[in-house]
């Protein structure tokens, strides 16, 4: 049954549960699982050349859920560097603290998670695993105070080092991946500027959306940057998908497919049948700009159309759209 079948009372279901819908395909799956391999391997790797601590720790078991964050959703705000390395460390020195004052682990406990949360929110740097982190140093028990603050350095230090440089090797090697997600938005700005089209005007302008975000006083599990991507996919097919009326090409214009990179492409009418209707009429093109420079090809007026999404002129280097 696909999702547009579901019974709503399915899908109400779905929503409380938080069941994730969102399709994601077999090897992206496969390599977040792969990822986590290599992740949690180079933690050990590490650990293997730290000598043994009083209280026993090599690895800290919240290294297993900034795996899945780092491997699995390298793209979220909560996986960024940052949250990464400050989570641990300031969760570490709070659980710590906590552990060396107060010796009731059922009041040392919550307190090193509550302010872990805490100094985590004012320094800016949320990452889910650190309160684990902070318990890990509070559940050590006694031994804890053998090690005092070197807790912060090995193992916590020690893990976290390794399983960003693991993240920032692995990811690389995926043209869909960048971490940290600066990289993505660098990479797609390098792609607009390559195609040099006008840029949209955006229904919602980006302020917009920078305002709406302030306003949700919560973490959302997406950066800004990934928002606006988005909508600029989104707002990008649906003018794609409507494409031109066959009727408003003319000869001798040029028309782009207003795509980015190396899809970008501008071409030319040459020639077309006068004969036919503007649907079915032949029509000849040259490519002057983009992919397949220098090419030409025939299309019928309705694939033409199809392709086309704007009307573009031609202004010093750069092609802009026809307004």
């Amino acid at each position: 049954m696909s999702e547009r079948e579901e019974p709503t009372a399915v899908r109400l279901l779905a929503e409380f549960l938080g069941i994730e819908l969102q399709r994601v395909s077999h090897v992206e799956r496969w390599v977040s699982g792969l990822g986590g391999v290599v992740g949690i391997g180079a933690v050990f790797f590490a650990s293997h050349f730290v000598p043994d601590t009083p209280a026993g720790y090599i690895v800290v078991a919240s290294m297993g859920a900034s795996a899945v964050l780092l491997f699995a959703v390298p793209h979220g705000p909560l996986s960024q560097p940052w949250p990464l390395v400050g989570g641990h460390l300031i969760s570490a020195v709070v659980g710590v603290t906590v552990a060396l004052n107060i010796d009731n682990p059922f009041v040392a406990g919550p307190l090193a998670v509550g302010l872990a949360i805490l100094a985590m929110h004012y320094a800016r740097c949320i990452h889910p695993p650190g309160g684990a982190t902070s318990l890990s140093a509070v559940l050590v028990g006694p031994s804890i105070h053998a090690v005092g603050y070197a807790y912060v350095l090995a193992p916590v230090l020690v893990n976290v080092a390794a399983i960003l440089v693991a993240a920032l090797a692995y990811n690389a090697f995926f043209p869909w991946r960048r971490y940290p997600v600066m990289l993505a938005r660098l990479r797609h700005e390098r792609q607009r500027e390559a195609a040099r089209p006008e840029p949209e005007v955006s229904a919602i302008p980006r302020e917009s959306f920078v305002y709406a975000l302030s306003e949700i006083d919560s973490m959302l599990d997406i950066s800004e940057a990934d928002l606006l991507r988005i909508y600029e996919l989104a707002t990008e097919h649906q003018q794609r998908s409507l494409g031109l009326d066959p009727g408003e090409l003319k000869l001798g214009h040029y028309y782009s497919n207003g795509r980015y990179g190396d899809d970008w492409s501008v071409r030319q009418i040459v020639d077309w049948d006068e004969r036919q209707p503007p649907e079915e009429r032949q029509i000849i093109y040259k490519v002057v700009a983009g992919q397949g420079r220098r090419g030409q090809g025939v299309a019928t007026g309705r694939e033409f159309a199809r392709w086309a999404r704007h009307e573009v002129y031609r202004d010093d280097e750069n092609w802009r759209r026809v307004r």
